[in-house]
């Protein structure tokens, strides 16, 4: 007897070491999708880590991470008090609870509570199934996987940030931003019932579709809250007289352009990017373009760039006059146009390193012909001999050409070419550049233009652009030209003429002193401003 005893004892402890490896194994071949729920709305940020813009999940939801640290804790109190009660001691299956559900099941025929958990219920956001009892099941395994892997505190995260709540909402995170235009943070009573109801049955409850529905919702959370002790009956009376919201918040859509374009290029597909822009200074920026381009005939637009001299960081850029304009999903600031005259400041700074000329040099403006080229000036008249920084601030057409045929445009096209702005030729690929290059006979952008002019703001060397905070200057850059040069074309150009309207800076003492140079292309297509202080470059264009 105590021979087969010994032998069924053993037979049971390896039958049981067998089921519980098995059991191991499916656990290990077979683990809950957790992955799915990582998988959040793009969101960029400015330097500071304020919103700028978010972008949708691959299937169009809007969902972010939740954190119980950003999230009001009596909401969560209050959440765990309605859902799960033993949260904190069960281990993802509330026994008691799923007993007495079963009880009542087999009385009444029918199930009239579900006793899921948090946990369960995070099993159903990962993977939807069918109400019914194989489904149940599933979940109870599911949930003791999950519970033996993340901890209470991150599957609580989990749950919030999974949560539906009405529409292409998912998460707290983006149902409070969408329905009261805050964080979760801090919540008043009503806010929090309204989110606590909203996930049990997110669509008929939602309050953009019908505000009866979820202010009789909002009301039977409250009463529970109150009768659990949660809430005291006095302010729950009064939440459940607060006003609700009936329709969407929709999100901030600041930097439209540039922000789509870094999350694409970052392969951002979750998290938060963090990118070089200044909210204060991007949203000046959009405002300005966009009134301009209200003032603007024949269906002008325009575009912004503002850069940061010192690290070549972008603080904003507008690509368009609006994202509803005709065009204006296409980010102009990247667009390749004719740069006009803005070009000229470079041809002179150039000929200084040459010693070609100086400030002062005294250089013809009389009809020439290059070859079959016989470039005017923009106002079809000739000064004759003038100096060249007086040729430079009005933009005089034959001195730079002239000079730019003494340097040699192939020279002068690889200078640019060499700062990482490639010169695009409408006629052909592979054409030499020509004497046109003085006055926009090429294609570029603002971008481009950007990085020419911030080389002259800093002394003559050229960095590439940086779109993000954690970016860096790539090498030590690349030197166009000496410090005294730049700082003599700097000089000319702050010297100019005022603007119409304007009075010329020397006059005043508190006008910003900037160096600024205009651009006309061919049938006035293309208008430019790039200018400049000690603190920023910025590059203005309007065309269409």
């Amino acid at each position: 007897m105590r021979a087969a005893a010994k032998r069924y004892g053993r037979k049971g402890l390896i039958g049981a070491a067998f089921l519980i490896a098995l059991m191991a194994l499916g656990d290990l071949l077979f683990p809950p999708p957790i992955h799915r729920g990582e998988a959040y709305s793009p969101l960029a940020v400015d330097r500071e880590g304020h919103w700028l813009h978010a972008f949708t999940t691959p299937e169009g939801r809007w969902r972010f991470a939740a954190d119980l640290d950003d999230i009001d804790p009596v909401f969560v109190e209050r959440l765990l008090a309605v859902e799960d009660k033993r949260y904190y001691r069960h281990a993802g299956v509330d026994v008691a609870a799923l007993a007495r559900a079963s009880l009542d099941a087999v009385r009444t025929g029918r199930i009239r509570s579900g006793a899921s958990t948090i946990t369960m219920q995070t099993v159903r956001l990962l993977e939807p199934r069918p109400r019914t009892i194989p489904s149940k099941l599933i979940e109870i395994v599911r949930a003791a996987q999950i519970e033996r892997r993340l901890s209470k505190r991150e599957i609580l995260e989990l749950y919030l940030t999974l949560a539906p709540y009405g529409g292409n909402l998912e998460g707290v995170r983006a149902a409070s931003l969408a329905y009261f235009g805050k964080e979760p943070a801090r919540l008043t009573d009503a806010e929090q019932a309204l989110l606590i109801a909203l996930p049990q049955a997110p669509e008929t409850r939602r309050p953009d579709r019908s505000v009866k529905r979820a202010t009789d919702a909002r009301a039977k959370i409250l009463t529970k809250l109150a009768a659990s002790g949660a809430l005291t009956p006095e302010r729950a009376r009064e939440a459940q007289s607060a006003p609700l919201v009936s329709e969407r918040i929709p999100f901030p859509r600041t930097a439209y352009h540039a922000t789509r374009r870094l999350v694409q290029s970052a392969n951002l597909n979750e998290g938060v990017l963090k990118t070089s822009l200044d909210l204060a200074i991007q949203h000046e920026a959009e405002r300005l373009v966009s009134a301009h381009a209200a003032k603007a005939q024949d269906g002008a637009t325009a575009s912004l760039l503002v850069i940061a001299n010192d690290t070549r960081e972008v603080r904003a850029s507008v690509g368009s006059s609006g994202v509803t304009a005709p065009g204006g999903w296409i980010d102009l600031t990247r667009a390749v146009r004719s740069p006009g005259s803005t070009l000229k400041p470079l041809i002179y700074a150039l000929a200084f390193e040459d010693g070609l000329v100086g400030p002062d040099t005294v250089i013809d403006d009389m009809p020439r012909a290059f070859g079959d080229y016989a470039p005017e000036n923009f106002d079809r008249t000739f000064r004759g001999e003038v100096r060249v920084k007086d040729a430079l601030q009005h933009s005089l057409n034959l001195p730079a050409v002239s000079l730019l045929d003494r340097l040699g445009a192939p020279r002068f096209a690889a200078l640019i070419k060499s700062t990482g702005a490639p010169l695009r030729n409408a006629a052909r690929a592979d054409k030499q550049p020509g004497l046109a290059l003085a006055l926009g006979g090429v294609g570029m952008t603002a971008q481009d233009l950007g990085v020419l002019y911030a080389a002259l703001a800093n002394g003559g060397e050229a960095h590439p652009l940086q779109w993000t905070s954690a970016a860096t200057a790539a090498g030590d850059g690349r030197r166009l030209f000496s410090q005294e040069n730049a700082a003599r074309i700097t000089q000319i150009l702050k010297d100019g003429p005022a603007l119409a309207g304007r009075a010329p800076s020397a006059l005043s003492t508190s006008a910003p002193r900037v160096a600024f140079k205009t651009g006309t292309s061919y049938g006035y297509r293309d208008a430019w401003a790039a200018g400049y202080n000690d603190d920023y470059t910025v590059i203005a264009w309007v065309g269409r």
